[in-house]
């Protein structure tokens, strides 16, 4: 699976790339038959709680899924968005049964 992570005017680490891809091979292990993957990391423009946004655009054959997610990490974003991820896969593969 090819995985690109976009972060809009920031620069990630190398621990938060990480953290990403380990939460994404779950999905991989779910389902093999994904193409790749599109992470975008933002902020939102007020510096409230919960300004951090992570967007996971999901590419498997005939179809692509997207979840957009916000939270007070990027970390705790990430992860309701794999996990929603995760529920969305699961229907997808009930339909093609």
């Amino acid at each position: 699976m090819k995985l690109t992570i976009n972060a809009v005017h920031f620069k990630t680490d190398q621990k938060l790339e990480a953290f990403i891809s380990k939460k994404l091979s779950k999905v991989e292990k779910l389902y093999n038959s994904v193409i790749a993957s599109e992470i975008v990391l933002k902020l939102d423009k007020n510096e409230s709680h919960g300004n951090k946004i992570t967007e996971i655009k999901l590419m498997i054959p005939g179809n692509d899924l997207f979840v957009k997610k916000q939270s007070d990490s990027f970390e705790q974003a990430t992860d309701t968005a794999v996990n929603a991820l995760i529920k969305q896969l699961k229907k997808h593969k009930d339909k093609i049964k």
